[in-house]
């Protein structure tokens, strides 16, 4: 091929990425908006099989996008939250540190964060994987990557999800999640399964549903991408505790995790 000719393909060929990305950003036909969803995972590498697995079928779902318009402020304080969350779970999460112990000692040897502040997210985000969600998280995040209220980030998201699949990690079926698109048993956006999730059982997939190594470790692995401090505290005002308003942005929600992990490692 003539090199003028290589070129212009090579032109026409972005051309048709960036109009992809461009096009159709929410709402409209729910259908054409899809297939620009298709053409832009395909663009990103992704592979057809994934794409007509987990896309294929996929249906709007407006009872994921009422309760996205729904939410309201976070309106309880520390000690109305904490007092309600922390007591019913603090038993089952010292159980379960004295169970995972070996896990999480080389837990922190590698990633730095400890036992407690692990177990306390774990315990707040799901009752320790009980609950963790079973909203099919494709076609959540598709949904609210259709509608206009925030459509970048969940086509984002989207896009991520399938990553996860085309990577090998979870099957489309498997990844079912809380409503708004949060996977496993401490809650990851599918961008944050693509960053810091680890195979930490050694059986070549990053689980964060079915493994609890893994779901420990990424969890840590998580903060320490943040910037957690070894053998620091993480009460309020610390840098650690900073670090933990990346989790979740609400002070309340973050005070009361610091909380939960100072119970667990005896008031620290």
């Amino acid at each position: 091929m003539q090199p003028a000719r290589l070129t212009m393909l090579i032109f026409c060929l972005c051309l048709t990425t960036a109009q992809a990305r461009a096009a159709a950003p929410c709402g409209g036909d729910f259908g054409a908006w899809l297939q620009g969803v298709k053409t832009e995972a395909a663009a990103d590498g992704i592979s057809q099989r994934t794409i007509q697995s987990a896309l294929g079928g996929v249906t709007f779902d407006p009872s994921i996008i009422a309760r996205d318009h729904a939410q309201g402020v976070f309106r309880q304080s520390f000690e109305q939250f904490s007092g309600r969350m922390v007591p019913p779970r603090l038993a089952r999460a010292q159980q379960l540190l004295v169970r995972y112990a070996p896990v999480f000692s080389r837990i922190e040897q590698q990633y730095g964060v400890p036992g407690p502040v692990i177990v306390a997210i774990w315990g707040l985000e799901t009752d320790f994987g009980v609950n963790s969600g079973k909203s099919p998280t494709i076609r959540s995040l598709a949904s609210l990557a259709y509608d206009c209220r925030r459509p970048d980030k969940f086509r984002g998201e989207l896009i991520a999800a399938l990553q996860i699949v085309d990577r090998g990690d979870m099957a489309p079926s498997d990844l079912r999640g809380a409503w708004a698109g949060e996977i496993g048993q401490t809650q990851f956006l599918p961008s944050s399964y693509l960053k810091y999730a680890v195979d930490y059982d050694g059986d070549g997939r990053r689980d964060l549903i079915r493994s609890v190594p893994d779901v420990l470790a990424s969890t840590a692995n998580y903060l320490k991408g943040y910037g957690w401090q070894r053998g620091q505290p993480w009460g309020e005002g610390t840098a650690n505790f900073q670090v933990l308003l990346q989790w979740n942005a609400s002070q309340v929600y973050t005070k009361t995790v610091a909380y939960f992990a100072q119970q667990l490692a005896g008031g620290q």
